[in-house]
């Protein structure tokens, strides 16, 4: 079961507990990449992202908001030129290894496939490329809230998260934890809700959060085995072949004295008119040479 965007949109844009959520789960990807560090970099997202890749469109060289079929598509950012694309969730539109950062909200969870999908992330991801996962938490009171996005498809907790990234080929670098207020509308919840995530994240282990968060990064190892082994001559075996010419190869030295005693033969016992054509043929046989 996926999304539908007209229901993601209107709880971030015109909910007032979506847009507290949308701040929220901003700041704490800000604390994690900076805009400045990301100058002239790849950023995408997939799902519902592009909430939070709006603090990019600045600094990074490329921003694109990739959202799944069955979810549907729409222009993104309001007044700007369109950055999001409706793409098949486990086929980008994206080439590979182009992407340097990639934030998945409202994507894993619904996903027919969560395994294809990590594969595709891992895809386009380059060499040591970075991934923020943001699913719901299963011990949390967003994911059993049918009144919010969170409460729909799966919910992950830390350790089942981690495990699915290994095994896409993921290295877990951090991990943590938003959303400390209830599902609610009141305004106390909606007032307080920064106070709450701060002393969320003190007393991380007392108070459960209604999202988790995952920080994964691509870390591809250097090709090894003896196939791969290249030779590079030094500059003294490079010299040394220019001030003295390395020695005939034994194949070498046989075929010219084979040569040699073909044209004494030739001299020895053929008659004078078939000496010349015959000991001229000899002389000029190829001599194949191997370097």
């Amino acid at each position: 079961m996926h999304h539908d965007i007209a229901d993601l949109r209107s709880f971030y844009y015109q909910r007032a507990l979506g847009r507290v959520v949308q701040r929220i789960l901003r700041d704490r990807l800000v604390t994690r990449w900076q805009p400045g560090a990301c100058t002239g970099m790849n950023v995408a997202g997939f799902g519902f992202a592009a909430p939070m890749l709006r603090p990019y469109l600045a600094t990074a060289r490329r921003v694109t908001a990739l959202m799944p079929g069955p979810q549907g598509v729409m222009a993104w950012p309001a007044g700007m030129p369109n950055h999001s694309v409706l793409c098949d969730e486990t086929a980008w539109p994206l080439e590979t290894g182009s992407v340097d950062r990639l934030v998945i909200l409202h994507g894993l969870e619904t996903s027919d496939d969560p395994a294809a999908l990590l594969a595709e992330a891992w895809r386009v991801l380059g060499p040591g490329g970075r991934m923020v996962v943001m699913v719901p938490n299963r011990a949390g009171l967003w994911a059993a809230s049918d009144r919010t996005p969170f409460g729909l498809g799966r919910s992950y907790t830390t350790g089942q998260i981690e495990t699915q990234a290994r095994r896409a080929g993921f290295v877990p670098e951090w991990h943590g934890s938003a959303v400390y207020i209830p599902p609610s509308d009141r305004r106390f919840w909606l007032g307080s809700a920064q106070m709450w995530e701060r002393t969320g994240m003190r007393i991380s282990r007392v108070l459960i959060a209604g999202v988790v968060l995952i920080e994964l990064s691509k870390q591809v190892r250097a090709p090894i085995g003896p196939d791969l082994r290249v030779h590079v001559p030094s500059p003294l075996q490079i010299l040394d072949g220019v001030v003295g010419p390395r020695p005939a190869r034994p194949h070498l030295e046989q075929n010219l004295h084979d040569a040699q005693e073909s044209r004494g033969s030739c001299q020895a016992n053929r008659p004078e008119s078939v000496h010349k054509v015959n000991c001229r043929t000899a002389a000029i046989r190829p001599i194949w040479v191997s370097y």
